[in-house]
Parts: structure tokens; sequence; C-alpha cells
């Protein structure tokens, strides 16, 4: 017994075992149905889908009783109904023009035809002699698109001037003395400035990822400073505990509240970044998708579009931090000056704790800027060198040396 490829028994249309199968004037055969609904969507020549042989005028169809008889014995000796692995279109696919019924998803598109095709729609494409300069390009929904509409002529040329597809009769016509090209030659022009932008994206992808590092690494530095500002706080204040207790509370919460307002600060920018690395990731990704597109016109649409939503970013600047170090010497200062200076010193506590000095985006330049962060120094008479006179509330030091006085001695 002969044993049979299942293929041989199905419907090129449908795919599917055939039903009511006849046989056309060119010798392929289908199910009565398929080949039907085929020659309904053809207006006045009617071709075979295989072999694209036109007859005129519609062959009568007749059911093939031998072929019918044949495909009902193969089922009863097990030939399965239809390939269970067929890929079917989905929403997202650009579906076969030629498959009736239930359609199955395009491997290749044809510019010249304007029509896209399954694999086993596809195989004249490949055999024939007549579609050997078709051109084939990945699967589009977009082939209308390259149809002019006011000369029904293929788009192959574009415009400078005008910055838009146009036919060969275009160019003679209204587009005539415009800066004109092939399509093909301006996709290779505007293929080197994708190139570049692609580039710049992936140099602004790292930049912003090492940004978006650094600001963890400021949320940490704040957390670190804030726990251990407070842990070094209720150390001192409990040598204070029955004096100062209600004060170490409120150290303490203040402290908790600045650090929440800084980290929740930081985490805004930090969130910002990294939805401008989603962005310009994915701006990357359409980028690349268009650069791998071989339809000329498509992509130089696209990249027109590109160029028009473009965004500028803004760079983030060096962090630099001092956190709660301010706190953490104020409160052994409160300690030793208790009993005499406890809310002077206690109201200074609180206002160190509350200006953490993160410069997220500038650093100071003028005068003015430090200022802001600028104290009062008070010298220790205590520590200070004998020939050093000590003024002005012991912020002002005055030397009182002389070689006469050193000789004396």
């Amino acid at each position: 017994m002969v044993d049979l490829d299942q293929e041989t028994f199905c419907c090129s249309i449908c795919l599917d075992l055939l039903k009511d199968p006849v046989t056309i004037p060119c010798g392929h055969s289908y199910c009565m149905k398929c080949i039907q609904g085929f020659w309904d969507e053809e207006e006045k020549i009617h071709s075979c889908p295989q072999c694209r042989k036109t007859f005129i005028p519609r062959p009568v169809l007749v059911k093939s009783t031998m072929l019918a008889a044949l495909v009902e014995n193969l089922k009863k000796t097990g030939l399965q109904a239809a390939p269970a692995d067929l890929c079917y279109a989905g929403p997202e696919d650009v579906v076969c023009d030629v498959c009736t019924g239930r359609k199955l998803k395009a491997i290749k598109s044809c510019l010249i035809c304007l029509a896209s095709y399954c694999e086993k729609h596809l195989q004249p494409h490949l055999d024939a002699a007549a579609f050997k300069k078709h051109k084939l390009v990945e699967p589009s929904k977009n082939l209308q698109e390259n149809i002019c509409s006011r000369h029904d002529e293929v788009m192959k040329m574009f415009c400078r001037t005008d910055q838009k597809c146009i036919c060969y009769l275009c160019s003679v016509d209204e587009h005539r003395g415009h800066d004109t090209v092939s399509a093909a030659a301006e996709r290779t022009e505007r293929q080197r400035e994708l190139e570049e932008s692609q580039q710049q994206i992936q140099q602004r992808i790292q930049d912003r990822e090492k940004e978006v590092k650094l600001l963890q690494q400021e949320v940490e530095a704040i957390n670190h400073s804030a726990d251990q500002t407070v842990e070094d706080s209720e150390k001192i204040f409990t040598e204070m505990i029955h004096l100062i207790q209600k004060r170490s509370c409120d150290v303490k919460q203040q402290i908790r509240s600045q650090q929440q307002t800084e980290v929740s600060r930081v985490k805004d920018l930090q969130e910002e970044l990294e939805q401008e690395i989603t962005e310009l990731k994915r701006r990357n990704a359409e980028l690349k998708q268009l650069s791998l597109t071989e339809d000329h016109n498509y992509f130089v649409r696209k990249w027109y579009g590109c160029l028009k939503n473009s965004d500028s970013f803004l760079p983030v600047h060096s962090i630099q931090l001092q956190h709660f170090n301010k706190g953490q010497s104020a409160v052994p200062q409160c300690r030793n000056k208790f009993q005499e200076l406890l809310d002077e010193e206690f109201k200074e506590i609180c206002q160190t704790v509350t200006h953490v000095d993160i410069f997220l985006f500038q650093e100071p330049k003028a005068r003015a800027d430090f200022l802001q962060y600028s104290q009062q120094i008070t010298l220790d008479p205590n520590t200070a060198n004998s020939y050093l006179f000590l003024s002005e509330e012991n912020r002002k030091a005055t030397c009182i040396w002389s070689p006469i006085l050193f000789i004396i001695k």
C-alpha cells in the first residue's frame, strides 16, 4: 500500500481535509465551498490560488466522487482531520489574504501584489518564475499605504521638500522641481541618523541607570545616618532620663519625620528616572524594530513621526550629603549644658535635624547660596593657645605673640 502524506488530501485554501472535493481545469483540487468563496471575491478573472492560472469564463464545478471516496476511506484508516499545529492569525497578527474561513498568520508580504501570504499560499511566489522579481518582506498591515491615492501607483519615491512618499507621476506633476529621491535612498540616509539616535538613547539609559543607583545609595545613606543619629541621641538622653526624657522623644520623632520626608523626596526622583529609562527603552525598541523593516516607505513615515515626538531630557547633577551630622554634634552639647541651657539648646537640636543638607540637583555656587548653610563658631578658651586672645564672645582670636616677649621669657 502506498504511504500518502496527509497534505496530499488537504485543501490549500482552508488547509483542512477536502470536503466535497472538486478539481479545476489546471488540475488542483479544493473544497467546493472554499474555491467558490475564493472566486466570489474576484471580480472578473478567476484564477487558481496555487498556480495563478486564469480561467475565462468561470469554470463549472463538479464534485469529484472518486477523490471524495478516497478521502473517506483514508479517514477510516486513521488519517486525522486537520494538522494540529496550524498558525492561525491572532488579533495582532497579519492575516493571509488568500485564506478563507479562519485565516492563517501571514509569513511574508509582497510589495508588488500588495498582499500577504501564509506559508502554504506563499509557495507560488517561491516556485513560479513569474513571481521571481516580486519583493517579499516581513508581514505588514500597511501595504495599502504604499499606493498613491491620486495616481493609484506604488509610491517608490520620497519628496524631501514636503517630507512625504510619492509615486513617479507625482514627481513630474505637483512635486516637479522638489528635492526628490528614491525611498530606498532616503531610508539609507535616515538609517544612519537612526543609528546615531540609538547610540544616544543607549548612552542616556546608561547615565540614568547610574543615577538611579546613586539615588538608591542616597536612600540607604539617609536611612543609615538617621538611624545612627537616633541611636546616639537615645544613648545620651538615657543619661539624663529624669530631666530630658520628653525632649528625647521629641527629637526622635522629628528626626524620623524628616527622614521620611527626605527619603520620599529622593524616591520620587528615583521613580521619575526609572520611568524615563522605561520610556527610553521603549523608544529604543521601536527604533530597533523600525531599523529591521524592509518596507522603505513605512520606515520613512515612521522615522519622521519619531522625530516629531522626540523629547529632551534634563541631566541630574551630582549629589552631596551631610545628613544628620549636625544633630549628632548638638545632642552632646545639650547633655553638658542641660541644667542651664535646656530650653535654648533643645531649639538648636530641632533646627539642625530639620535642615538636612542634601543637594539633589545643584551645588551652591554664589556667595548667597553658601551663606544659607553658615553657622556661628564659638571657640573654647580652655583649649586656646596662650598666645591667642579671644574676644567678641569667644568668636574672634587675635595673636599676641611677639619676638621681644619671647626673648624676655
